[in-house]
């Protein structure tokens, strides 16, 4: 660094020119008198006794008597202290604007896209966090073992995980049964290379493209109709046809859902038998929008698309509108899934608690 970069450091660390060139000048010359100072640099020498006691004052230099006034350059481990500071908060400060330009905050109903996948995995541990009701997810085994504990405490507070989770053959090995079973409610298989997605609660979306992209970057959405489209994506892509290799659910009642057209995939040959079925229904109020929970036996299902004769019903029959009546002994409710609006609950949660 020349003599003309340093001055300009210095005073960008809070010194004036003269004062900059002088204990530049100082530290070539080592003791020196003042007027000796003047003449080796650019500073007038009216000024230079002021520029001398200033320094001195702010711990650069120090003055002393010789026949005249004498200065010398002070310890500079002060200087050096003061200046390492100033380089560490501009490098703290150039880390937080960058850290802010590619994480801007989310505000309700908002489209962010961003540069980094970290941001988007940073992003997606948060919401995993504040999850309250039900959590889907399409991870790398890599990718997995990063949330592997955001998704065992969202696990610990009674949230329903559903996991699709990929591997590269021979590479990377998948959790093992016990892992699986702290970590999600459900899990199923892809032998593909899939994107990076996060759902929380049917608003929060995290999106970032395959492994093998080309292209780094990713798509934070808190918005129910944005979340909506994922989840069919999430339902028809990276779920409905692969592999389980982990359930908890069983056979035995009672049987929790958080998604009402899976509910109705089960529970329509049932019920078209004559079998009563029972259930507990919380969801959202479409009409207040407050919470509601109501029970009784579910007497009617309605979808747009045709019945079926196979025991499963098709997803595609179900992707428009669906829903289930309800008779709760003193009137009976209509209750939809997911974006219901025509239904009086939208249901988050439907529990079946009997089966006869």
């Amino acid at each position: 660094m020349n003599d003309d970069e340093l001055i300009a450091v210095l005073e960008d660390a809070g010194l004036s020119p003269y004062q900059a060139e002088t204990y530049v000048t100082l530290l070539d010359l080592g003791n020196a008198s003042a007027t000796d100072v003047a003449d080796a640099c650019d500073v007038p020498d009216p000024r230079i006794y002021d520029v001398l006691r200033d320094l001195e004052s702010k711990g650069y230099i120090e003055t002393y008597q010789q026949d005249t006034l004498t200065a010398r350059a002070h310890d500079p481990e002060e200087v050096l202290d003061d200046l390492r500071s100033r380089s560490n908060r501009y490098l703290t400060a150039a880390e937080d604007i960058e850290d802010r330009w590619n994480q801007p905050a989310l505000a309700e109903h908002e489209v962010s896209v961003v540069k980094r996948f970290d941001t988007v995995l940073s992003r997606a541990r948060e919401v995993i966090g504040e999850a309250e009701n039900q959590i889907q997810l399409s991870v790398t085994a890599d990718q997995f073992e990063l949330l592997a504990d955001d998704l065992e405490a969202a696990r610990d507070r009674g949230v329903y995980v559903k996991l699709s989770i990929s591997s590269r053959a021979g590479r990377d090995a998948l959790p093992d049964e016990e892992t699986l079973a702290a970590t999600c409610t459900e899990a199923r298989y892809r032998d593909v290379p899939s994107t990076f997605l996060v759902l929380v609660d049917r608003n929060w979306t995290c999106f970032a493209p395959h492994e093998q992209s080309v292209n780094e970057y990713g798509v934070l959405v808190s918005d129910r109709a944005h979340a909506y489209v994922f989840h069919w994506f999430f339902r028809t892509c990276l779920w409905e046809i692969w592999e389980t290799i982990y359930t908890e659910r069983t056979a035995d009642t009672p049987r929790t859902y958080v998604d009402l057209r899976a509910c109705i995939r089960d529970i329509q040959p049932l019920v078209e038998s004559g079998t009563t079925v029972r259930a507990t229904v919380t969801g959202r109020d479409t009409e207040t929008n407050a919470e509601r929970t109501v029970s009784g036996e579910i007497t009617g299902i309605e979808y747009s698309g045709e019945s079926t004769e196979d025991d499963t019903l098709p997803l595609a029959e179900l992707a428009g509108r669906a829903s289930v009546t309800v008779d709760t002994g003193s009137g009976t409710v209509s209750v939809g899934g997911w974006g219901a609006v025509i239904e009086e609950i939208e249901a988050t949660s439907v529990i079946v608690t009997d089966v006869e």
